[in-house]
């Protein structure tokens, strides 16, 4: 089976689904910090507790939708229920102006939403035959997802919500993009209908009908003692730590040693980006994405000429460097440089440690071992948000 090739037909409806899949989460996730900030009028303790709670609710929702996909319900009905309950969800996000009702919308939506980035796996993992070969350049629909819905927030933000002319201050215009900014939002909610009607399209996955005395869950966790998932699973909390600092700050960190450079050619090159790009979604951090669907592209290369062990150690090192970069060489150059090892980042260490959960663990429990794995990245992503925030609060109120 491993040497068939995937149709084009089911090639082209994986690839779609991972498009949808992250074009919801890209469409608003860049934005929520300066949204919740600079619009809600949250405080920096509050917006941490926001980001911490959606983080806090995937804790549970993997390892409920891993036993129900495991066991019960065919993935692909559940992968449907769970984006429509999420686009109701994050179209209420656009309403709930006070802190406790973003919070608990927040949590609720971690709940269903965390648990479809490793359904959306286990679907394509069924239905190819060579997950080596055949997983990336249908995973790499999804970054281009994200890149689309990003760029199209920005646009409207920078063509509808970005006021200009004599008269005009930078404190008007940022508070007409903050404002601007539930589009993301909106656009989420219709992206999240879509792809639950999308879903019953999609090919029959069932679940595994074996060893109902137990639970997915369980057996998951039994298979933790076995080398290299043990080890997996330890690593992947701080990575996961500094992956959710690096999405919390990095677009307004950019953006202000962008705008500080004297270079004229670097305000140029800002100005010339807002063009493309649009404003408001994280701007520069689009260089990552393609960095990542650079290396999305070529990993069945990469699968095949370097083991699993060195590229995993190769996406830990991109992280270290990319870090460095920004604390020991804050200039543009180099942050730019720091921005697109995202690439490396993801594709090396987030990417190769799916494809070792699913060749690694029994196929009864490939759901609940994908789901968990988020697990420990969910818990460590809410303790750094909390860690972020209170960072951020102590460095504001340092005298200067």
């Amino acid at each position: 089976m491993n040497g068939s090739s995937v149709t084009p037909y089911v090639r082209t409806r994986l690839s779609f689904m991972m498009f949808l899949q992250y074009a919801i989460w890209g469409a608003w996730l860049p934005i929520l910090y300066p949204f919740l900030m600079g619009h809600r009028g949250f405080s920096l303790d509050q917006t941490g507790m926001c980001l911490m709670a959606g983080a806090v609710g995937a804790l549970a929702g993997p390892f409920i939708a891993g036993q129900l996909a495991d066991r019960s319900f065919a993935t692909e009905k559940l992968l449907a229920v769970s984006h429509l309950i999420g686009a109701v969800l994050v179209y209420f996000l656009t309403t709930a102006a006070d802190f406790n009702t973003f919070l608990v919308l927040s949590f609720l939506y971690g709940l269903v939403y965390a648990p479809t980035l490793a359904l959306t796996n286990s679907i394509s993992f069924a239905n190819l035959p060579n997950r080596d070969r055949d997983f990336a350049p249908v995973r790499l629909w999804g970054t281009i997802g994200w890149i689309a819905a990003g760029i199209f927030v920005g646009q409207v933000l920078y063509r509808f919500h970005t006021p200009s002319g004599e008269g005009v201050t930078p404190d008007a215009i940022a508070a007409a993009q903050n404002a601007g900014r539930v589009v993301a939002f909106q656009v989420s909610a219709v992206l999240g209908v879509i792809m639950a009607v999308y879903c019953l399209t999609l090919p029959h996955t069932p679940p595994a009908k074996s060893a109902k005395e137990r639970t997915a869950w369980l057996e998951a966790l039994g298979e933790v003692r076995k080398q290299p998932l043990v080890t997996l699973f330890l690593i992947a909390v701080p990575i996961s730590m500094i992956h959710q600092f690096y999405f919390v700050f990095t677009a307004g960190f950019v953006s202000e040693i962008q705008n500080a450079a004297n270079s004229e050619n670097a305000n140029a090159f800002a100005k010339t980006v807002n063009e493309v790009l649009g404003v408001g979604g994280g701007g520069l951090m689009t260089i990552g994405q393609m960095t990542e669907i650079a290396v999305l592209a070529l990993m069945p290369f990469l699968a095949l000429t370097f083991s699993r062990k060195t590229l995993l150690l190769t996406g830990i090192a991109a992280y270290a460097l990319r870090m460095a970069l920004f604390a020991y060489a804050p200039e543009l150059p180099f942050v730019l440089m720091g921005v697109a090892l995202h690439g490396l980042c993801f594709g090396c260490f987030i990417f190769v440690a799916f494809m070792i959960v699913d060749s690694q663990a029994s196929p009864l429990t490939h759901s609940a071992w994908h789901s968990s794995r988020m697990r420990p990245s969910c818990r460590s992503s809410s303790w750094a948000s909390r860690c972020t925030a209170c960072a951020s609060a102590a460095s504001s109120s340092s005298p200067s």
